[in-house]
């Protein structure tokens, strides 16, 4: 029971607030918001980071840690290996509200078609949203990536010669509870390919009004029953590592096409 001298808490959610507490609390500049945002989902957090962050100079750690800032020729890029998409969303979310104008998440997923082989790389250009946050953000079954980006990533890709696959990809909260089951009905499906982050990077990213894609490398081949770590084919290896590397130097010459922050 209460009385009369007692007051309501007073709640307040981290989705209220404001640009202007997220960049005295990051100690980053206005004038320094980055152009684009790129997050990549690996166990290999370490390797992963310092790959990506040797091609940018100026490069800080911002005041939360594993969030990276530097820049690319003459855009600021932000970098954060963020596994899973209670990660990702924080990543997408907290870059959305400052207004950065591009979304690019990299990484690996599983192949759910036969006809996909390691390092082949898949743009999604519908997720399916079944990791459990996307449709916090108003995306509710499915969302799509930005299309003329897409388009510029793609063509991009196969300039180097790499293959590239657009359609329908799926986005589960964990490997460890894909079951051959689930996996069976989305070959059944037609889907292409299975990971952990695309579908909240795209629904956050729209929610703020910002582009995004997804650019993810076929490791696992799930319709021969060979998971990550199971031996790759003969030159899998070397396609897979080519690919890896493709897709974030393809992210940043995406980077030099944003427009300049007024």
């Amino acid at each position: 029971m209460t009385n009369g001298n007692s007051h309501s808490p007073i709640f307040r959610s981290i989705m209220d607030i404001p640009a202007t507490e997220w960049l005295a609390a990051m100690k980053l500049a206005p004038d320094d918001v980055p152009d684009i945002v790129i997050v990549e989902g690996s166990w290999w957090r370490q390797q992963r980071t310092d790959w990506r962050l040797g091609y940018l100079t100026d490069v800080r750690e911002l005041e939360f840690p594993d969030i990276f800032w530097g820049r690319w020729r003459d855009k600021k890029v932000a970098f954060c290996c963020a596994y899973g998409a209670a990660r990702t969303v924080e990543i997408i979310h907290l870059f959305g509200v400052l207004g950065t104008k591009l979304a690019v998440q990299i990484g690996t997923c599983g192949g759910l078609q036969s006809h996909l082989a390691p390092g082949d790389i898949i743009l999604p250009e519908v997720a399916l949203c079944r990791e459990g946050v996307a449709q916090m953000y108003g995306a509710h079954d499915a969302v799509l990536a930005s299309p003329e980006w897409v388009q510029r990533a793609e063509s991009a890709l196969r300039l180097r010669g790499l293959t590239t696959y657009r359609g329908t990809h799926v986005t589960w909260p964990s490997l460890f509870t894909e079951t051959p089951q689930m996996m069976e009905a989305w070959h059944r499906a037609g889907i292409l390919s299975v990971e952990m982050e695309a579908a909240t990077t795209l629904a956050v990213a729209r929610y703020f009004n910002m582009a995004a894609l997804a650019l993810v490398v076929v490791w696992d081949d799930l319709t021969r029953g060979r998971r990550f770590l199971d031996p790759l084919p003969p030159g899998g290896l070397e396609a897979l590592n080519r690919s890896n590397a493709a897709v974030y130097e393809v992210a940043l010459a995406l980077a030099e096409q944003v427009e300049t922050r007024r």
